[in-house]
């Protein structure tokens, strides 16, 4: 292994942190993230939605070295949730055309950084529209509430509202709805019909706001909303458990690695990643050998389909059922090979 740097040991002090060269060396809980399958994830994505058709939404995976690479591949335009992470994207020069689609108050620290980058926010009412001005924010989407109970303007306040915005001296790129509420409907006719009915609220109000972009959608209706300009697809790129129930071309490329710590003749072995390790708000993780019994702070109790084959020790990679948040339990992901370590990503873009 390589000396990469420094970090706090247990004791206080600061020891060396070695670069590992194999699946075995690091340091667990981990996540990790085959190289193969993502490659796989982003062909796939962008046989459909190529170049500026997909802004990338960076919640889902929260990396900046992720999104370097997609912008490589031509998806130059991202969409974030938090400040932090578009500050994070602008750090790492990324500044093309970034969208918090998300509605924030605080919103000076981007208008800071509006002679760096060109930034994006939503907004759906007047106080959003002040926070945008009075933060030195240049150009703005409406949000529209296209059927999730959340964020968003009803359709037939969006013209007034544009107007309001305009008045406040912000330009008004266009609309932004979110399906979310659409996004594991399973059957594909039954979800391309519902997308429609929500993109019509979304398209009527686009009539009525102005400006070329009209943005929506998400890893779970990427192929089926046809009538936003842009997707704002992340998830698909590593993809979780939950999203891997539907038919997509997708697969899950990101895993959480574990270490077995104990073995009961009982029938169980015990692993050292649990709920500090993973986002549980979609169920317990998926282990491809065996079953989940349950998990615990710091563990999490497995029961193997061959309790024999098992030995304190030995790795094990666990399928987390929601991507966005098991990321950003964690502060960095390990690029593999099979067992070879071929790169490290920061997770960089975490918080607020």
């Amino acid at each position: 292994m390589l000396l990469v740097g420094w970090a706090r040991t247990s004791s206080g002090a600061y020891g060396e942190v070695m670069q590992p060269n194999e699946v075995h060396d690091i340091a667990t809980p981990a996540l990790v993230v085959d190289r193969i399958v993502l490659d796989h994830n982003l062909a796939a994505m962008d046989a459909v939605l190529p170049k500026k058709r997909l802004r990338p939404h960076v919640k889902a995976f929260k990396c900046s070295a992720l999104a370097k690479r997609l912008a490589a591949d031509g998806h130059t335009a991202f969409c974030a949730a938090t400040p932090r992470e578009i500050e994070g994207l602008v750090a790492a020069g990324l500044t093309d055309d970034l969208l918090l689609a998300n509605q924030s108050l605080d919103l000076a620290r981007l208008g800071a950084l509006a002679d760096e980058a060109n930034i994006t926010v939503a907004i759906d009412s007047d106080a959003t529209i002040e926070a945008a001005a009075k933060g030195g924010v240049r150009s703005v989407l409406i949000d529209i509430n296209v059927g999730m109970p959340r964020c968003g303007c009803d359709p037939a306040e969006a013209g007034a509202l544009s107007d309001r915005a305009r008045a406040a001296g912000l330009n008004v790129r266009g609309v932004m709805g979110y399906e979310g509420h659409l996004m594991m409907v399973g059957d594909r006719q039954k979800k391309i019909d519902k997308v429609e009915t929500a993109m019509s609220l979304l398209l009527a109000a686009a009539e009525d706001v102005g400006g070329d972009v009209i943005s929506g959608g998400g890893t779970g209706t990427f192929d089926t909303n046809t009538w936003c300009t842009e997707i704002q697809a992340g998830s698909y790129t590593l993809l979780d458990t939950d999203y891997a129930k539907l038919d997509l071309p997708f697969e899950i490329a990101l895993n959480v690695l574990a270490t077995v710590i104990s073995v009961n003749p009982k029938g169980w072995i015990v692993v050292d990643a649990g709920l500090k390790a993973f986002g549980m708000d979609h169920g317990n993780p998926t282990w491809a050998e065996g079953e989940i019994f349950f998990c615990s702070d710091e563990h999490t109790t497995l029961k193997p389909t061959d309790l024999a084959a098992w030995s304190v020790g030995d790795r094990v990679r666990l399928q987390p059922a929601h991507v966005d948040p098991t990321i950003a339990k964690h502060e960095r992901m390990w690029v593999v090979e099979s067992d070879e370590v071929v790169d490290e990503w920061a997770v960089d873009l975490r918080h607020w």
